[in-house]
């Protein structure tokens, strides 16, 4: 059943790129999106290195929400529905809205912090010093600023606890994003989501994971926010999941909302490319498919937690998961690698894995998945 999420994602993916294959370009080009994915700032020999990952695009055109109609089709039969109220139709739109937006490729993005008053303007370079996004929209790199630099944006921009606001400023580019520069002393909490702090039901197979996935409005894990919240409040949180970077916008948006009220923090998901053009991309819908794609997300969160650890080597990390999928295995891993790094690791037992298989469980604190009378977290 394990399978089944990365199947659900994949499903849907799979049919809207063999639909849109032929997309042909808007004759009114609306303005240019730019999502900046919430990202940290760590110290380093020039001052404050910030990891970026953007995306450039632009709204669907008609045969990209064609394709967007017939998926909704296939999914809610998969999901056993046999009629959509409006507020699910509403949904199913919002959260595969970035599964079918038009990416831009060759896109410079300059951007400035707000209340900069030297109004210096940025741009990522990639690893291999390209500017421009590619055939998927996408550019990851880094930025560096300075201590001074640093500590100025901080205060005009009245910020307490280390979190910075930006927004792009090159011509028909509109998009506004976040970082939070994180000291190299202290508490820093890396959290999976589906199941550990949104309920998806994974081990209640493919019909559960679809509802909550594209239908059903969002939950909140019982009892996970307010674990969360009851951290000092200089703890920094990391959130790192298996799901494509094609969720972030609904996910992040619902996890950091008044009703969820899970603390503001970095995000870091599966690449997963839609460019019907770009042979990667099939690879990539396929890796969700094949047997093998829990094996592909188990190396992408040993990947992402390593290089948190790395770039943080005097802090302290809470590793928070479910045992539903595999992060017991994958903390295990970075276990030992970093333990020395490592204040805790604790696992949300949704599968009963503490009674039927300690062996996973072997040195984790475990959180039972119901909260108690109090509404509190039970550990066992």
């Amino acid at each position: 059943m394990r399978e089944d999420f990365r199947g659900a994602h994949a499903a849907l993916m799979l049919t809207l790129v063999l639909l849109f294959g032929c997309a042909i370009a808007q004759e009114d080009v609306p303005e240019k999106r730019v999502t900046f994915y919430t990202t940290y700032g760590f110290q380093s020999e020039n001052g404050w290195s910030i990891p970026l990952k953007l995306w450039v695009h632009e709204e669907p055109d008609s045969i990209r929400r064609l394709a967007a109609s017939a998926a909704q089709g296939e999914l809610q039969d998969r999901a056993e529905l046999q009629e959509l109220t409006a507020e699910q139709e509403e949904r199913f739109i919002f959260r595969t809205h970035d599964f079918i937006a038009d990416s831009e490729s060759n896109e410079l993005v300059l951007f400035r912090f707000d209340k900069d008053p030297d109004s210096t303007t940025f741009y990522v370079r990639d690893a291999e010093s390209r500017v421009g996004t590619d055939r998927n929209g996408l550019i990851e790199g880094s930025i560096t600023i300075s201590e001074e630099k640093a500590d100025l944006l901080l205060a005009v921009q009245e910020s307490g606890d280390g979190w910075l606001t930006f927004r792009a400023v090159s011509e028909d580019h509109g998009g506004t994003g976040k970082v939070r520069l994180i000291p190299p002393e202290g508490i820093s909490v890396i959290s999976d989501v589906d199941d550990t702090v949104k309920v998806t039901e994974i081990p209640a197979g493919e019909k559960a994971i679809l509802n909550n996935t594209f239908f059903r409005e969002f939950k909140a894990t019982p009892c996970m926010a307010d674990l969360y919240s009851a951290m000092n409040a200089d703890t920094a949180f990391h959130y790192v999941s298996g799901g494509p970077w094609q969720m972030y916008q609904p996910l992040s948006e619902f996890l950091f909302s008044d009703e969820a009220g899970f603390p503001e923090g970095s995000f870091h998901m599966k690449n997963v490319r839609t460019n019907p053009f770009e042979s990667e991309s099939y690879t990539d819908i396929w890796s969700l498919i094949a047997s093998g794609s829990q094996q592909v997300t188990f190396e992408q969160k040993v990947e992402q937690i390593t290089a948190l650890l790395h770039r943080f080597p005097e802090r302290r990390f809470i590793l928070i998961g479910d045992s539903g999928e595999k992060d017991p295995e994958v903390f295990a891993e970075i276990r030992r690698n970093f333990a020395d790094q490592l204040a805790d690791i604790r696992i949300r037992d949704v599968v009963n894995a503490a009674e039927e298989d300690q062996e996973r469980l072997e040195g984790m604190t475990v959180i039972l998945p119901d909260a108690d009378a109090a509404g509190a977290c039970q550990l066992q």
